[in-house]
This record gives C-alpha cells, sequence and structure tokens, in this order.
C-alpha cells in the first residue's frame, strides 16, 4: 500500500495514477454487480470520464468533483433524472470508499 500524502495528490497522477485506476474500477466493478451494466457503462463513460477525484484537506476526505449538468451528459440511455441523480450519488459513495480503502484511509 502506498503512504498518502494531501499535498502530492494535487499531482494525483503523477504519483497516484495506479491507485486512482484501482480505486475506480473497484468502484465500477461493484456499482456493475448492483445496477444495470448499460446504465453503469454510460455513467462511467459519459459522466465520470471528466470527474475529477478531489481531496479535501480540511475535512480530511475524498470528493469527486463532477461535469457541469451530469444528467444532459447521458445520452446512451434513458434514465429520469431523479433515479440517475441517485445512482450518481451511489457511485460517487463508492469511489469515496475505495478511495479512503485503496490508500489505507479508513
Amino acid at each position: 500500500m502506498v503512504e498518502f500524502d494531501p499535498e502530492r495528490f494535487e499531482d494525483k497522477y503523477v504519483h497516484y495514477f495506479p491507485q486512482l485506476q484501482r480505486a475506480y474500477k473497484n468502484a465500477f466493478n461493484t456499482m456493475n454487480n448492483e445496477f444495470d451494466s448499460t446504465l453503469i457503462h454510460a455513467i462511467d463513460q459519459q459522466v465520470l470520464n471528466e470527474s475529477e477525484p478531489m481531496y479535501d484537506t480540511e475535512s480530511e476526505s475524498f470528493y469527486v468533483d463532477l461535469p457541469d449538468d451530469p444528467y444532459d451528459r447521458l445520452t446512451a440511455v434513458v434514465i429520469d433524472e431523479a433515479k440517475f441523480d441517485s445512482v450518481l450519488e451511489q457511485y460517487q459513495t463508492e469511489i469515496r470508499s475505495e478511495l479512503r480503502r485503496v490508500f489505507g484511509l479508513q
């Protein structure tokens, strides 16, 4: 396990790229097992591909910075916006959980 350093996380793709990939892949696999795979693939490819994992030093927690209007980016599936918001929130929760796990911050 790699030791997590919040300052190094600012250059996360230089210092932590394999860990980020692992966290996102684990979150994807979990969500893909719990929800319709077409929806999860669409969210992954059309919303999360433009997202940015971030770390807030004050709250000592991860969050996912999403692109503007994530629902409007979704073109691969038809889903009610409230249902989309719920699934996306669960997906973000799973990503945050995986980031904590991968970096040993649980």
